[in-house]
């Protein structure tokens, strides 16, 4: 009765996880739940009034599918001023999140047996789309000594002619590297010659907290041309219900093929979501954006700091996001089995590595208070000493 395609999609692990945490939560379990990638944070207020104001206008009627005007401009402003980009409203579409965006690309490009190189570990969506499109998914693995990062020879060594697309996340959920500028032009060089299209997932371009973030479209003329951008306001100023995101791209054509596939599914995104995304884009959010900053370093470092203490555990400190991507293999390679057991063992919810194509990791949240990010690990702590002693019983 089923399609394939449908057939072939798995559950988001991640929402799985905190669906249960939450579920459990409401049976009255002591649920410590890092697993959603969601800000702990409110939307900032100029943002919510800036809602209130639409509604207040009845704003609240069908707009251009694109979305309005004023947010294409909006966008096309933040990309100039903060990553050196010139793209015109036409090279814009604002879309319902940055998954859709993915979805409404990979749809357009992605046929039957078209490869697409994705670098792992890798945001659970990614491999899941491009499978549900007919495209062949190539990994390329990375792990803790590279800094989750891939290199030009690996690329070199990964493109064949049926690759279509690469996907570069910078920075990277679940790990947190940040590819510099530097990084970005070799990769880029590699793809010269090529009709390989690079799409940039920059989601958490606001949350850097080492070094500078580049983005992949500015490092050269050609990488322009070939990438499409993707962004929106879910992690950066906490806007993940509001369902926002935006791709942008050289070729007109393909922003074209995009917007006809949107009018046909979804339609425009929300009429006052589009308004109120406007006073996120403009600058009129930046105290706030700095604020949550500021607060996620102290609890990356609180969180490195604590998981290193703990013997067989090892994290490298992610230079954006808010995501640790923790190494386990020395106490339990299955990271799905550890995942299970201390979720039921010590009610602590983590996502499990396999879910981004790398085992032996668990990826835990610290979009969430400090001292619930202490209780979390040392109860970690504890689940791993009892996996010790029960080891040596064995």
């Amino acid at each position: 009765m089923l399609t394939k395609r449908v057939n072939i999609l798995s559950e988001s692990i991640t929402i799985a996880i905190t669906t249960l945490s939450q579920e459990l939560k409401a049976q009255g379990k002591d649920i410590l739940s890092f697993s959603a990638g969601e800000p702990d944070f409110g939307t900032p207020q100029v943002i919510k009034d800036a809602a209130i104001d639409a509604i207040n206008n009845d704003f609240t009627k069908y707009t251009a599918v694109d979305g309005i005007i004023e947010l294409r401009e909006a966008i096309a402003n933040k990309l100039k001023r903060d990553n050196g980009l010139e793209y015109a409203p036409n090279q814009i579409i604002a879309n319902n999140g940055a998954k859709h965006s993915l979805f409404n690309l990979f749809s357009a490009t992605i046929e039957d047996g078209a490869e697409v190189i994705i670098p792992a570990p890798y945001w659970v969506t990614y491999p899941e789309l491009v499978n549900y499109c007919g495209g062949k998914v190539v990994e390329i693995k990375t792990n803790d000594c590279d800094s989750f990062k891939i290199t030009p020879k690996q690329l070199k060594d990964a493109i064949t002619p049926k690759t279509k697309m690469l996907i570069l996340t910078t920075p990277s959920n679940p790990t947190g590297s940040i590819y510099t500028k530097d990084e970005l032009i070799e990769l880029g060089k590699v793809l010269e010659g090529s009709d390989i299209i690079v799409a940039s997932d920059e989601m958490y371009e606001k949350l850097t907290y080492e070094g500078k973030f580049t983005s992949v479209a500015s490092v050269s003329e050609d990488m322009f041309k070939r990438t499409v951008t993707i962004n929106g306001l879910s992690k950066s100023v906490a806007m993940t219900g509001w369902r926002f995101g935006y791709m942008a791209a050289y070729d007109t054509e393909l922003i074209k093929a995009t917007k006809k596939l949107q009018s046909q599914s979804t339609s425009n995104i929300n009429s006052v979501t589009q308004k109120a995304a406007i006073a996120g884009l403009d600058g009129s959010a930046d105290a706030d954006i700095a604020m949550m900053r500021e607060e996620f370093i102290k609890r990356r470092d609180e969180g490195v700091k604590l998981i290193n203490e703990i013997d067989g555990l090892s994290v490298v400190k992610p230079d954006g996001a808010f995501y640790l991507f923790v190494n386990i293999k020395d106490v339990c390679p299955d990271s799905l089995s550890f995942a299970k057991d201390l979720l039921d063992k010590k009610l602590v919810a983590v996502v499990p590595g396999i879910a981004f194509g790398s085992d032996g990791y668990f990826r835990m949240s610290f979009a969430t208070d400090i001292n619930t990010i202490r209780t979390g690990i040392a109860r970690i702590a504890e689940f791993v000493e009892d996996l010790k002693v029960s080891a040596e019983k064995n």
